[in-house]
């Protein structure tokens, strides 16, 4: 083997930490935020939520950020790598973290091609009188059965296939050219685009009722550790903690970076946004009863069905509907970009890291091979199956499966908690402290077990979809999915990294404490 082979190109950082910061809020802004956000506050006690919600962003979703923020910052980098170095056999965790990316992308960009495609349909409301009908009938031309098939509908081909040559080309183009000059551009875009929503919809008839069913508190929620369970669950998908997102970034930053002031300034804008989604949705869906002359909670719904179903219904009868259109789905669009963007990064990251290529070319040798299989399962008359099992099961038994195994392995058994609150202090513009150990040790291994714990009941006891799907369907695409990643992970960890992976970070690690006890920023 040559040494440039051996060798792998010098790491890309971020020009500045506000790149990184827009990066960041870029990923964990998605559509989470908008379509699951608003509803599962409603219907978890609705203003009443709020204080489990925040509860659970300062003392879980907030610290896991700072978690995975001090591992790529420290281990400088993909989460394979990062955690290659920080205890050998951990390794396993990072890459089982890059096979759930794997997944996901494969069904997101489906999602945002919808959304693109949505935008167009706004214009002149091609979706007619029948949402519903339209979306499962003349869109997806969805299969009466669930079932697996490669019968094509050639109309969602072009749409996958723009997406996922944007979203490469941007990957391609490096962190700053790409991901951070893209976010440059789309999260002001989504912020634009949000405002003009909320404040459109705040002006309907009946919005008012609808923001009141989102906020009204029902303070008996409060006992119940189902609704506890929700706010940490919500915060926990929607920061992109967990799955090496938040590792891969952070191994991106200069060494002399506020690590803990970034981690506020992401997790409070990701919440801030969820808040804004929440009213904008809730007004629209207030006037959507209104018109129908039904209860709030008659028309309250969250992903697909709101998204592409309730959201057109209400077009279809609001003034300037078309406006409301263009703004609701392009911002689905762009909060989907850009959390896809990041989720490819991290897929990207691992195999360049694993075997020392250049960017581009891990992007040609992986991204492609994806868009094809995105394209192969997605883009069918059975596509939107494999998207409801694989998400629900790849969510629950894999990003929480796989941060509880991290969490518990690199606080009990590597035992790198202190190493990760030392390398906090020194790099922030605040001490994480004991406490930060404590939560993370302690506090998020017993949330994120006794929400594991109930999914995995509830599945046993009735399987997913309530009988819809067959126990073959349930067995390849939602526990055999599950396992296999796991299984792959194991595989993946064996193969050998290319030579001198520990031995640069050694080198790049002794410089930067050289420099920083000169530079006075150590403790």
């Amino acid at each position: 083997m040559s040494q440039a082979a051996t060798k792998a190109p010098k790491r890309e950082m971020f020009n500045s930490r506000n790149y990184f910061i827009l990066a960041a809020i870029g990923s964990a802004v998605g559509l989470g935020n908008i379509w699951r956000f608003p509803y599962v506050a409603f219907s978890e006690g609705g203003g009443a939520f709020m204080i489990p919600y925040l509860v659970a962003l300062v003392s879980a979703g907030i610290p896991l950020l700072f978690f995975d923020y001090a591992i790529g910052h420290r281990y400088r980098g993909s989460a394979p790598l990062a955690m290659r170095r920080l205890g050998g056999w951990t390794e396993v965790l990072g890459w089982w973290q890059v096979l759930v990316c794997f997944v996901i992308a494969i069904y997101y960009a489906a999602i945002v091609a919808w959304a693109a495609m949505y935008t167009w349909f706004s214009i002149d409301k091609a979706w007619g009188n029948d949402p519903q009908a339209f979306l499962y009938g003349d869109f997806l031309h969805l299969a009466e059965k669930p079932a697996v098939s490669f019968d094509f509908v050639p109309g969602l081909l072009l749409p996958m296939a723009v997406v996922w040559v944007v979203t490469l080309v941007i990957v391609a183009l490096g962190v700053n050219k790409g991901l951070a000059f893209a976010n440059l551009i789309f999260m002001p875009l989504l912020l634009v685009m949000f405002l003009i929503l909320v404040g459109q919809s705040l002006f309907l008839p009946g919005a008012l009722d609808g923001v009141n069913a989102l906020f009204t508190p029902d303070w008996s929620k409060l006992t119940e550790p189902r609704v506890w369970a929700a706010a940490y669950g919500q915060i926990f998908f929607s920061l992109s903690v967990g799955f090496g997102i938040m590792v891969t970034y952070s191994s991106y930053l200069k060494r002399k970076t506020d690590l803990t002031g970034s981690g506020l300034v992401v997790g409070f804008a990701n919440s801030s946004f969820e808040l804004l989604a929440g009213i904008g949705v809730f007004a629209a869906l207030g006037f959507m009863a209104n018109s129908a002359g039904v209860g709030v909670s008659d028309v309250a719904v969250a992903g697909i069905g709101l998204a592409f179903v309730a959201f057109p219904t209400i077009i279809n009868e609001a003034p300037l509907g078309a406006l409301m259109g263009v703004a609701f789905f392009g911002s689905l669009v762009v909060a989907g970009l850009t959390s896809l963007m990041s989720i490819m990064e991290v897929v990207i990251a691992g195999v360049r890291d694993k075997i020392g290529i250049p960017k581009p070319v891990a992007v040609a040798v992986v991204g492609i091979p994806m868009a094809v299989i995105s394209l192969a399962l997605l883009s069918t008359t059975t596509g939107l199956y494999f998207l409801d099992i694989t998400d629900e099961f790849v969510n629950k038994f894999g990003i929480l499966a796989g941060a509880f195994a991290s969490v518990i392995a690199i606080a009990w058994i590597v035992r790198k908690l202190p190493q990760l609150q030392r390398h906090l202090d020194r790099f922030s513009s605040f001490p994480a402290g004991k406490f930060w150990m404590w939560v993370v040790g302690l506090l998020v291994p017993v949330v994120l077990g006794y929400i594991l714990y109930s999914e995995f009941a509830s599945k046993i006891k009735e399987p997913y979809g309530g009988g819809d799907y067959s126990l073959s369907m349930l067995g390849v695409f939602g526990w055999g999915m599950a396992g296999a990643l796991v299984v792959a992970a194991i595989v993946l960890t064996l193969l050998p990294w290319r030579r001198n992976a520990v031995v640069e970070f050694n080198e790049e690690h002794n410089e930067h404490e050289i420099a920083a006890r000169a530079e006075g920023v150590t403790k």
